[in-house]
């Protein structure tokens, strides 16, 4: 069953801190009524984040956890929380987050409207370790270990096609339902629907840097098979090795065909068996005149597994004609070309310069691709 088609998502409303709320002792007011709820909001959230982290987070291992106020009003404290994971964040992740106070100590604390969930508020945070990855996540544990283990083996098989001069290491998250996923993304009901995981850079960080969360879909998940769930972390793992080389002008045909390229590289799967709805658009006469658009890979869209499909056949045509390595040198080349003038001119001074030829003839020469691999024999 292919990722993109495989999934429903059914998202609720964000819920609050399900741990229990670890207190510190709070100073007590001055006799002229002044003290730390009045005046001193940072030191409560101070207090708040120490006993988080020795307390209910602990088994996390942070790096960093801290509150910063952006506002107060008569029902409570809206504040940015930044967190980092030892090991894993070169940069914290940023989250709005809403508290009520009583008494100089945090009483309650709340995802803010619009904002996403911290991995705490879905339970209970049992982390697992494998060798390159970091599963959290109030998931069966059973689950846990095994994505932990299928994480520990897309890292490899990136480092293969990609080098390792990433991170070289993952953290996912994998919830126990459907509308946890929405939470971890901070998305309405249905925003990702048909997507299996999503790769996500930690909020805050520099647009530059590697992304370092893959959210999984646990009931979507579930459903593919052994392999299936390893092309999808493989595929995931790839955008996070990537990151650095993806920009705003780098087309999602590229990156998405290469994460989908890097994924079933090794798997023995054939052109049909990697893009069975665009064979049965080749069947009926279909073919495409032009390259996936990036609208084409929204959730939800018309298309959209043709859409994958259509580019990871582009990126394994280059890999074919060219090489893996030519692929992996054109990916970057791409990211380091800039903007430019408009997109379609930087691809094709690209292809010119990395392969001797421009855009016009690498899209005809992927339709002719198209055509030959998923055409009917005898056709």
């Amino acid at each position: 069953m292919s990722r993109r088609t495989a999934l429903l998502l059914v998202a609720g409303a964000l819920t609050q801190l399900s741990l229990p709320l670890a207190t510190a002792p709070a100073p007590t007011a001055g006799p002229d009524g002044t003290g730390p709820t009045a005046d001193r909001p940072a030191d409560a959230l101070a207090r708040h984040a120490q006993a988080l982290r020795d307390g209910p987070l602990a088994a996390l291992e942070l790096a960093e956890l801290a509150y910063r106020p952006l506002g107060q009003d008569a029902t409570g404290l809206t504040a940015e929380l930044s967190y980092r994971l030892r090991g894993y964040d070169d940069h914290p992740a940023l989250l709005r987050r809403r508290l009520t106070l009583a008494g100089g100590a945090v009483t309650g604390e709340t995802a803010a409207p619009g904002s996403a969930a911290a991995p705490w508020d879905l339970g209970p945070v049992r982390p697992v370790r494998g060798v390159h990855c970091l599963v959290l996540g109030p998931a069966d544990p059973a689950d846990v270990a095994a994505l932990a283990a299928v994480g520990d083996r897309a890292v490899p098989a990136v480092d293969e096609v990609w080098g390792s001069a990433w991170a070289d290491r993952l953290v996912l998250q994998l919830p126990a339902t459907e509308p946890q996923f929405a939470q971890l993304l901070g998305v309405d009901p249905g925003a990702y629907q048909g997507i299996a995981a999503v790769t996500s850079a930690a909020a805050g960080a520099p647009v530059n840097t590697p992304a370092d969360r893959v959210m999984v879909n646990p009931d979507a998940f579930r459903q593919l098979s052994a392999m299936g769930k390893q092309v999808v972390i493989t595929h995931e793992s790839t955008h996070v090795a990537t990151r650095a080389d993806t920009h705003p002008w780098t087309p999602l045909w590229l990156s998405e065909g290469a994460a989908d390229w890097t994924g079933y590289r090794g798997t023995g799967r054939t052109a049909r068996q990697i893009a069975p709805e665009l064979a049965q658009d080749v069947a009926a006469g279909k073919l495409p005149t032009a390259l996936p658009a990036d609208a084409d890979f929204a959730a939800g869209s018309d298309g959209i597994a043709q859409a994958y499909e259509l580019a990871w056949l582009a990126c394994d045509l280059i890999a074919q004609q060219h090489g893996q390595q030519a692929l992996v040198d054109f990916y970057r080349a791409v990211g380091a070309a800039g903007a430019g003038a408009g997109r379609d001119q930087q691809l094709d001074r690209v292809l010119q310069r990395q392969f001797g030829y421009g855009l016009a003839r690498f899209t005809a020469d992927w339709i002719a691709e198209v055509r030959s691999r998923l055409e009917p024999t005898g056709a």
